[in-house]
């Protein structure tokens, strides 16, 4: 009871408690969170599974899931290939058509070079026409039966009738039979034109 009495006693008595009381309370605090970290570490370490809308997992539905990713990912390749072929078809259809206007281009530009040589043509035609008009009929015709025949009968087509018939008349007594025959062929053709002019 001395002891008790004693204000130092009592002091060192009060300081015991007092850290024994804290160390408990600590160590009690430490051993629940201690839990609480194992619990979260043993969390931390399960596999994560993908939500779902069901409370169970199994290896038919993992499989599942892993097909259907699997046909996702072959559908994107699919969809890409697909991508490709329409974007090298468009590129295609572009060649195509610079194609098309570079052929349309050379055409017009034929057909314009063509109207010209036509052009020309015509003007020389006139040109022999006449030159050939001053001619007697025997020499006309010794010009004529060396030329092809679609030339000659342009000739023959833009002179006057009045001297065409002594030119055709000169071929036909003639006692050369191709020539007479040429003749034959020129007056039948120089119909013909002469028809087709007239037609509307």
């Amino acid at each position: 009871m001395k002891l008790l009495s004693n204000p130092v006693v009592c002091v060192a008595l009060g300081l015991l408690l007092g850290v024994g009381t804290g160390i408990g309370v600590f160590w009690s605090e430490a051993m629940k969170l201690a839990r609480v970290v194992r619990a979260e570490q043993t969390v931390a370490h399960e596999p994560v599974r993908p939500e779902k809308p069901w409370d169970f997992w199994t290896l038919e539905i993992e499989n599942l899931a892993a097909e259907l990713k699997d046909q996702k990912a072959a559908l994107a390749v699919r969809e890409q290939a697909v991508a490709a072929r329409e974007e090298r078809f468009s590129a295609d259809q572009r060649e195509l058509e610079k194609t098309r206007k570079q052929i349309e281009a050379l055409r017009v530009e034929a057909v314009g070079t063509l109207v010209e040589f036509e052009a020309e043509e015509s003007k020389n035609l006139k040109t022999l026409a006449k030159t050939y008009s001053e001619l007697t009929p025997k020499a006309a015709v010794g010009i004529l039966q060396k030329l092809d025949e679609t030339t000659a009968v342009k000739i023959l087509y833009l002179m006057k009738s009045d001297v065409v018939s002594p030119i055709l008349q000169e071929m036909g007594s003639s006692p050369d039979p191709e020539l007479t025959k040429r003749a034959a062929q020129f007056t039948d053709r120089l119909r013909l034109v002469k028809a087709a002019k007239r037609t509307p």
